[in-house]
């Protein structure tokens, strides 16, 4: 069993803004899982934290792959317990931009929702039974403005000329999943809610505006979030975004 700190989990977090929630949260003094889907990317990223004093450990999960959530899951079980925080962050943007909405390919859309959406279901599912171990659990989903409707339905919007379906449905569908799933949890301790990083550079946005350090800051404040907080929000730096 762990220490009493906190237990956060974070997926997708070998690099970009995973990575930097995950040294944000450890800095805050929670013991943060680095969670990638290649082990020795994980641990190499971990030691990089480590030797920074930060409370970080590196585990090895496959968002699309039921067996490695499984695997993680019992790790986390059976050396801390419990589960605070879980930090849905791990996504994919693989569109074609040369190509229309029509002309995404089905395999493009498979690929995108097996992680932007039924990635997260599952990881989620298996966290659960952990997360309500925890006095004050809290689901943060990495989602996007670009899930936006209500934007995309406002031709006044700045991404309204910005149709890369697959991506942005998976969002709105991850924003569907986390109204549900708040709904579920409305009566325990656990909080659910959906953030927008931001237009972050990174190495899937190299047209981004936002540093990574703001980038991690929606999921981190989230996070953290305490009692008085929303649940079943949708956010960016605090502030409520349109579903």
């Amino acid at each position: 069993m762990s220490d009493n700190l906190k237990i956060a989990l974070v997926t997708g977090a070998t690099r970009g803004i995973g990575l930097e929630t995950v040294r944000q949260l450890a800095t805050a003094g929670v013991r943060t899982l680095l969670a990638g889907r290649d082990a020795a990317r994980a641990g190499a990223a971990a030691k990089t934290l480590q030797d920074e004093g930060l409370p970080v450990e590196a585990i090895a999960l496959d968002v699309t792959d039921s067996a490695s959530i499984a695997r993680a899951a019992e790790e986390i079980a059976q050396k801390h317990g419990h589960l605070d925080i879980l930090v849905n962050n791990a996504g994919v943007f693989i569109d074609d931009l040369a190509k229309p909405v029509s002309g995404q390919s089905l395999e493009t859309w498979r690929t995108t929702f097996d992680t932007n959406l039924f990635g997260v279901v599952a990881t989620t599912q298996a966290m659960l039974p952990l997360l309500r171990k925890s006095s004050a659990g809290r689901i943060v989903n990495v989602s996007s403005g670009l899930g936006s409707l209500a934007l995309h339905s406002d031709a006044a919007s700045p991404i309204y000329d910005y149709k890369v379906p697959a991506y942005n449905v998976s969002k709105t569908a991850l924003n569907g999943w986390t109204v549900h799933l708040a709904y579920e949890l409305r009566d325990t301790a656990i909080k659910v809610n959906a953030i927008h990083p931001g237009s972050v550079k990174t190495d899937m946005n190299s047209n981004g505006d936002l540093d990574i350090i703001t980038g991690a800051k929606s999921s981190v404040e989230m996070a953290l979030l305490d009692d008085a907080g929303p649940t079943g929000s949708f956010t960016h730096l605090g502030e409520v975004l349109p579903w």
